[in-house]
């Protein structure tokens, strides 16, 4: 299933059980922040982007190494070089995504981010090290920015699809197939928002963050809150802001986001994972927020 109709898909989505497949990643992949700089293209219609001078590149290669140690800690956490003609390969996630048995390399809006799919090493690693099937999304004219636009419930088999420039409709057909998943939803974000996983995050398939002003129709947002209820953290402007959404969930008991980010989260909401069973843990990547994405950014998943 593929709709835009919430009730519709939330009636397909309580009554699937939760046998899709493991809902955190086996292990993990991160490009290192090389060349770190604005990239003027993706700032067009990335607004949590910083100016140029708040680029960092010495801090957010620290921050980079220290996020890559913090989560070698959960899983097996790989980290593939950077290339200066790429600037915003830090968030891979975007372009490289994985189901069992297969990678999926996504189509990018920018002709800056389409270089990254390129890349022979990260396709080779999935080729021939691991020994995947290819779905190869990027010479096809849709955008479709993987799980940058694309939140899936793992669990389940559920993706939540928020359209903008960097997906369209054709985009997330492609996407809901590529990934196998049993139904997707599709709604608009609002004006400004360039990613759905900025706004949304479902955790380990049993909790979820959502920060309403994020979508075009906040009642969107209620319907994927009431499908996770009581374990639902309904972020306000301040926590929206500093990326609260932008978080995952690494292992069957934590929740990941930037420092910048638990320092916003409100205690009551902290409390709220708690009782889902989810401890936060953080790392400081405000060098790396300045390029326009946070900590689930920059977190490949290998399922």
């Amino acid at each position: 299933m593929i709709t835009r109709d919430p009730d519709a898909f939330l009636a397909l989505a309580r009554a699937l059980p939760t046998d899709f497949g493991p809902a955190t990643a086996r292990a993990a992949f991160l490009v290192a922040p090389d060349g770190f700089r604005l990239a003027e293209q993706s700032a067009r219609d990335n607004a949590y982007m910083a100016d140029a001078a708040a680029f960092d590149a010495a801090r957010a290669s620290a921050q980079h190494r220290d996020l890559q140690r913090a989560v070698s800690a959960v899983l097996p956490t790989v980290c593939f070089a950077g290339n200066p003609d790429t600037p915003d390969a830090v968030f891979p996630n975007n372009v490289f995504g994985t189901a069992a048995g297969r990678y999926v390399v996504g189509r990018m809006r920018h002709e800056v981010r389409q270089r990254e799919a390129a890349r022979a090493d990260i396709r080779g690693f999935f080729r021939d090290v691991l020994g995947r099937q290819e779905v190869d999304l990027s010479t096809q004219p849709h955008a479709c920015e993987l799980t940058g636009a694309l939140v899936i419930d793992r669990a389940r088999g559920l993706g939540f699809c928020g359209l903008s420039e960097r997906c369209d409709a054709e985009g997330a057909r492609r996407m809901h197939e590529a990934f196998g998943l049993r139904a997707t939803l599709l709604f608009e974000l609002a004006p400004g928002e360039y990613h759905t996983n900025v706004v949304l995050a479902v955790l380990a398939g049993r909790a979820v963050v959502v920060c309403p002003k994020g979508f075009a129709d906040p009642a969107v947002a209620a319907a994927i809150a009431a499908l996770y209820a009581p374990h639902a953290v309904v972020c306000d402007a301040a926590e929206h802001a500093a990326f609260v959404a932008n978080c995952i969930a690494l292992s069957a008991d934590t929740v990941w986001m930037s420092a910048a980010a638990g320092r916003a989260l409100a205690p009551a909401h902290r409390d709220a994972l708690a009782a889902a069973g989810l401890r936060v843990e953080t790392v400081e990547l405000d060098a790396i927020e300045a390029a326009g994405g946070s900590l689930r950014c920059c977190i490949g998943e290998l399922f």
